[in-house]
């Protein structure tokens, strides 16, 4: 019996020849052009909640910072927002974006949450990467994936995926350990500049299977900025200064990235 070549399927095809593209280019010489900066959640989709905020709100917020320092400070680097209003944008579009750009890094902007959002233990920062994660830490996943239910046609667009079809099994395996490295570097970078710049508390570097990461032809990766709804965590995401301190750690990590990923 022939398997049905589901829509899922046919969006990591066109990832792999990407890919197989991307690998060409680096034959003849890696150049770092063009970043993509997705602001996550938006319009309908609000995210996490605070007391007084929302994640798509301070999503968005940072991105637009994080858009002007690195036109400022890297001006040969071309910057694409995925959005840069409060308006939603299906997970799958996010990647369509990046890959329709040729971008060299994927950068998600997220706020975390919390059932326990007061706990001591819920603060700080996390970076994710695209990665067949295991049960028990797949609650970020599960979260940032929620979104697809608000899309239209979500049953159409992601009807395939799933981690034990075989197909989709040897082509993401394909695509993740081709930029595997590479978004772990870039995370590490991004860690390091939080924790040593900013002096902020960090749960580290995590392999996660986050939708809007899974169909990117590019190192790529989700940076939870904080629990949104933790009172402390929330008043310095919605401050000028967390902000800014946040922006600038990220493009300063990406700087960095730009400088290192020629010698892999």
């Amino acid at each position: 019996m022939i398997k049905r070549f589901t829509t899922f399927n046919l969006l990591l095809f066109f990832v792999l020849i990407g890919a197989a593209a991307f690998g060409q280019e680096d034959n003849v010489g890696f150049k770092f052009r063009t970043v993509v900066i997705d602001a996550g959640h938006g319009g309908k989709d609000p995210g996490a909640h605070g007391a007084y905020s929302s994640e798509k709100n301070v999503a968005l917020a940072i991105a637009k910072k994080v858009e002007l320092l690195l036109k400022d400070e890297m001006p040969g680097i071309n910057v694409i927002m995925t959005r840069s209003t409060d308006r939603f944008i299906e997970l799958k579009r996010r990647s369509e974006i990046a890959n329709e750009n040729h971008a060299n890094l994927f950068v998600s902007i997220h706020c975390n949450s919390s059932p326990d959002g007061t706990g001591a233990s819920n603060k700080g920062v996390m970076l994710l990467v695209y990665g067949f994660h295991r049960k028990q830490e797949q609650m970020e996943a599960l979260r940032e994936n929620a979104s697809i239910y608000i899309e239209k046609d979500y049953q159409k667009n992601y009807d395939g995926y799933s981690e034990t079809d075989p197909t989709a099994l040897i082509v993401l395996n394909t695509v993740m350990q081709k930029y595997r490295k590479q978004s772990i570097l870039f995370g590490e970078l991004l860690n390091k500049e939080f924790v040593n710049n900013d002096g902020r508390r960090s749960r580290g570097v995590k392999e996660q299977g986050v939708l809007v990461l899974a169909h990117s032809a590019m190192p790529a990766v989700l940076v939870e900025t904080g629990y949104i709804n933790n009172p402390g965590e929330e008043a310095y995401l919605n401050s000028k200064k967390g902000q800014d301190e946040i922006a600038a750690s990220i493009v300063r990590a990406i700087a960095l990235y730009r400088t290192k990923i020629k010698t892999i």
